[in-house]
């Protein structure tokens, strides 16, 4: 069955992310330095636009080549 594309977000924030909600890691970037929150921040912008034009097909092959390359 193929995974939605809700599901691949999810399973992509988990995987880059770990335990962390995406705006809270940006706001702890911000934390850290402003130039870097700004560049986070934009980061999970264009992440956020690349899950929402991505065919559930390619975010899913995707998945599953990342996930295969973490457990080798």
């Amino acid at each position: 069955m193929p995974t939605s594309k809700i599901e691949s977000k999810q399973l992509l924030e988990r995987l880059i992310f770990e335990d962390e909600r995406p705006q809270d890691w940006v706001q702890d970037v911000w934390g850290l330095s402003p130039t870097l929150g700004d560049s986070a921040a934009k980061l999970l912008e264009v992440f956020e636009a690349l899950i929402e034009c991505c065919p559930e097909e390619k975010l899913e092959n995707l998945l599953q080549t990342l996930y295969r390359d973490s457990l080798q």
